[in-house]
């Protein structure tokens, strides 16, 4: 029997946590079975979506502020028409020449309403097809929040009209979809959760820090890196401290930072192994992103979370304060942030009990699974 093929697409604009999980996603696919082809369209990530996963890669956009106002090309100029058109051409004819059985679209239509100039004519040409491709949301447990009239019915319109399944990447123990999404109900028999998708669990930790502070991409973290290196100036004598600053952190903050480091200090832009570094960490310092949470749960270690919160974004805010509800980590608002107070809050959370934790962390086994159980069950109907 042929392996069902998959077209992944996942469009990241400002950090990596979006490409991480589907990467995640996507290697659990292909050692499930399934011949896997990922079609990205932001910045290059060295390791990522992983080895042995074939790629179609668009010329790169990402958002050209932190509100995800606009886009830009890589040089930081405005995305135009002449543009879009050449990705929209760009991304069907990689969709034509996979020929696949299953489409699955990373956040679209929960989120990259800004793709919408490529991504609802690849559902149309898909619409037009016969058979159809099966066709599936892959999404984050926590959507962003939504402040404008009517984008919720028109996400709702779009999955009726489009998709056969969306896939939630979370344990409804933890939250369910309709706490971020208020008309859930209205797609509910479209709904599967798979668990989160973390990381198998790593090798053991090849370097050991008392904290641990990462900052995801990098492109929204200055704050916390500065303080951080600041606040690493007062520590205790004996205690170490890593730093991560992220791949898309500014190369010049970045030779500031090292100018300024205190001799306990250890700053990397880049780690591979960071989750296995957390099994040797005794505190985790960092923003509340999906997959370095759930990295921060496989490794079991403690953790301070510094929700990225710019433009209005709420899904790391409410994240942190769930976690943080069932004792798994404690908080620190952005705008709180400083040398002083993270110092205080890390001696805080250093001096705290670890809780051992019960969510189901086996989302990217759990999508293939789930798969296969919707497309054989869509099959027996139109058979």
């Amino acid at each position: 029997m042929m392996q069902p093929r998959i077209f992944f697409y996942v469009q990241h604009l400002l950090g990596i946590g979006h490409l991480a999980r589907a990467s995640r996603i996507a290697t659990a696919l292909a050692a499930d079975g399934f011949d896997v082809t990922v079609v990205t369209g932001g910045t290059p990530v060295p390791g990522f979506p992983g080895p042995g996963i074939r790629t179609v890669n668009l010329p790169p956009v990402v958002t050209s502020d932190e509100s995800f106002s606009g886009l830009a090309d890589i040089e930081g100029n405005p995305v135009d028409d002449t543009f879009r058109e050449m990705r929209c051409r760009m991304l069907i004819e990689a969709f034509r020449s996979c020929r696949p059985d299953i489409v699955i679209l990373e956040a679209f239509p929960f989120g990259r309403r800004q793709m919408r100039f490529e991504l609802l004519p690849l559902l149309d040409a898909i619409g037009g097809m016969s058979p159809k491709p099966f066709v599936v949301a892959s999404i984050r447990d926590i959507l962003q929040e939504r402040t404008k009239p009517g984008r919720s019915e028109e996400t709702v319109d779009l999955v009726n009209r489009h998709f056969d399944l969306v896939m939630v990447h979370g344990d409804p123990a933890f939250v369910t979809l309709g706490e971020t999404f208020p008309l859930a109900r209205e797609i509910e028999a479209k709904i599967a959760y798979t668990g989160l998708v973390a990381a198998p669990r790593p090798a053991p930790a090849s370097q050991h820090f008392d904290v641990l502070i990462s900052v995801g991409g990098g492109a929204a973290g200055r704050n916390l890196v500065e303080s951080a290196v600041a606040g690493a100036r007062n520590a205790p004598d004996g205690q170490t401290w890593g730093l991560i600053t992220g791949p898309n952190f500014p190369k010049d903050a970045f030779e500031t930072v090292l100018g300024e480091t205190p001799p306990h200090l250890s700053i990397f832009r880049f780690r591979q192994d960071f989750a296995s570094l957390l099994t040797g960490a005794r505190l985790s310092v960092s923003q509340a992103g999906y997959n370095t949470v759930c990295d921060i749960l496989r490794a079991g270690c403690r953790s301070l979370l510094v929700p990225f919160a710019a433009g209005g974004e709420t899904e790391q805010t409410r994240r942190a304060l769930g976690l943080q509800r069932l004792g798994l980590a404690r908080v620190l608002n952005k705008e709180e942030l400083n040398a002083a107070t993270l110092a205080a809050a890390i001696h805080s959370a250093l001096a705290s009990k670890r809780k051992v934790h019960h969510l189901d962390l086996n989302g990217a086994p759990g999508t293939g699974r789930i798969l296969r159980e919707r497309l054989g069950l869509k099959q027996s109907l139109s058979a």
